[in-house]
């Protein structure tokens, strides 16, 4: 590790924090109606998609009605998307070999995309047409995105009202976070990737002559467009099969460090967003920062375990001053692909840079861990504010059973009901990573899918369950998942993840909306500082380790060991 690498990994991480803090609080105007720079020219586009959608803007939904729209929204996507790729040998703007996608694919790829997951099992530039890719996966790149920021919004108001039934209107939120939040950041973003190198157009390709004398087709797109909102929205899906790695994607460390400060910026901003809703900015920081206290470390870890390198290569001659540098681009340097993993995969985003398979073993347990810890370090658009909510209310039951009174946070009572619920959501992602990644490991047909075998191969299934099921989309880079058992079950995974879990979490956000806020008393644990962020950050890890040691025990750790014992499978 150097400290210009340390240095690099500090600057992005301030610039984050320079623009969230700014855009938190224009969220916060936006989705309490009041005015903001855009509304003049916004506005009139907003009323016209209410009047044809039949949007009455000032009737808001209880928990139940608002859950309900949103799902019937995202299953009416999941229809279209899942038809759009069906058809796509009959569109226009396809190149010619492009067929329509096999029906497993299909639905992988429709769960996939409209639950914000983004996850890939097919080679973007040469299975997805232009079509498909702008009108079907760019478009769910949006509102995917818009779905999350809605949700956290909603749970937002629970804790900023009293005594009320409803939490806003699904229709309007999720209108709002496109046209005023999500779309202009695009824009600009696309403008900044295309002006770094990454290409713009309608083009199919090119076709040149290598050196070698051999004729080849270069792809190309509109990949700009596609690569903003893809990290904005913490979607992940790549345009071309190497993702964020690709040079046309990613062409250099200029394009490196904007992603990274895309991925972080909404879903660091939503924290902004939290404290001022709640008239209490302060209740926001505190958020923010236990999620990048965890975050920074995990980028530590990182980094600290690849430039370490592998001692089995080194054993084979390889040179070591460089660490490990196998399955990494040497434009990124170590710094930035440490962050690039840890942030990639402390969001829901799943863009990768470098081949987590070519990981050390502990370079692997990180991004592996941050993803199971529930996506909330800060986590996807939206998703991670409400995941992050929900171990707050566990962590101030915990305090509330330390010091012998009702637990409350911001006013409201933490009672039964809403512990029921929480626990019940929570439950919901080891069920399906656990489970699935068990009965995989036991199936002949899903074991020759692997690259690998031993520990390493475990933490293959592992991590795709856990990358599916925590709405991240990433893959382990060694895994065929382009196969019956795993585009269904991964799809399955993919949507217990996204709606298994928010449906508790919208319950209690419809309980405790109804609950009066009472104010503080002497028994009232404190939520704002120090001590409150030490016992939350207790609260994600032990309820992870308690959950994945066992399994983490039989992957990567143990491969660690046998790595420095110079044993490998």
């Amino acid at each position: 590790m150097t400290v210009a690498g340390w240095l690099q990994i500090a600057a992005v991480f301030g610039a984050v924090l320079v623009a969230a803090w700014p855009l938190g609080h224009y969220m916060a105007r936006v989705f309490q109606g009041e005015g903001t720079w855009g509304t003049r020219y916004i506005q009139p586009v907003e009323r016209v998609f209410y009047k044809l959608a039949g949007v009455n803007t000032a009737k808001e939904q209880t928990w139940l009605a608002y859950t309900l729209a949103m799902l019937a929204f995202n299953g009416v996507g999941f229809l279209s998307l899942y038809a759009l790729m069906r058809m796509q040998a009959v569109l226009p703007l396809n190149p010619k070999e492009f067929a329509g996608v096999a029906p497993d694919l299909a639905y992988n790829t429709a769960v996939s995309f409209v639950t914000n997951t983004n996850w890939q099992a097919y080679s973007g530039e040469t299975t997805m047409g232009h079509l498909v890719q702008m009108a079907g996966l760019t478009v769910h790149n949006f509102l995917s995105a818009a779905t999350g920021i809605a949700l956290a919004i909603a749970v937002t108001r629970a804790f900023a009202r009293s005594s009320v039934t409803t939490l806003g209107n699904f229709w309007v939120d999720m209108t709002r976070a496109t046209l005023y939040v999500l779309l202009p950041l695009s824009v600009l973003l696309a403008a900044l990737f295309a002006l770094s190198g990454v290409p713009q157009t309608l083009s199919a390709g090119i076709d040149v002559t290598t050196l070698e004398g051999v004729k080849q087709t270069i792809s190309l797109g509109p990949v700009a467009s596609q690569e903003a909102i893809k990290q904005l929205g913490t979607n992940g899906g790549g345009f071309f099969n190497a993702n964020s790695a690709h040079p046309f994607e990613n062409p250099n460390a200029w394009s490196n460090m904007l992603s990274i400060w895309s991925m972080l910026l909404v879903s660091s901003a939503l924290t902004f967003t939290f404290g001022r809703m709640v008239g209490d900015i302060r209740q926001g920081t505190v958020l923010l920062i236990a999620m990048w206290a965890l975050l920074i470390v995990a980028v530590g870890v990182e980094y600290q375990a690849e430039t370490a390198g592998n001692p089995l290569l080194v054993q084979a001659g390889l040179d070591a001053v460089g660490g490990n540098m196998e399955g990494k681009e040497v434009r990124f340097g170590q710094a930035m692909t440490a962050m690039y993993v840890a942030v990639t995969t402390g969001l829901s985003c799943g863009a990768v840079n470098a081949m987590h398979n070519s990981l050390t073993p502990l370079g692997g347990l990180v991004p592996l861990f941050l993803i199971q810890l529930g996506e909330i370090l800060p986590g996807g658009t939206g998703s991670g504010l409400y995941g992050m909510l929900v171990m707050a209310v566990l962590t101030v039951f915990i305090a509330g059973l330390m010091v012998g009174r009702t637990p409350e946070y911001l006013g409201k009572k933490i009672e039964a009901r809403e512990m029921k619920l929480a626990m019940l959501a929570v439950l919901v992602l080891p069920l399906a990573i656990l489970g699935f990644t068990a009965v995989a490991a036991m199936l002949p047909k899903a074991l020759e899918s692997l690259a690998n075998s031993g520990p390493r191969g475990l933490t293959e299934l592992l991590y795709a369950y856990s990358s599916a099921t925590g709405n991240n989309g990433s893959a382990f880079a060694g895994l065929n998942a382009n196969t019956p058992w795993f585009n269904t079950t991964l799809g399955i995974s993919m949507m217990l993840g996204r709606f298994a879990y928010v449906i508790p979490v919208m319950a209690i956000a419809g309980s405790l909306a109804a609950k009066k806020k009472v104010a503080p008393s002497p028994g009232t644990f404190p939520t704002r500082g120090v001590l409150f962020i030490g016992l939350l950050i207790g609260v994600i890890l032990i309820l992870g380790g308690l959950q994945y040691f066992p399994a983490l025990a039989l992957g990567p750790i143990v491969e660690h060991f046998l790595m420095h014992a110079g044993k490998t499978f």
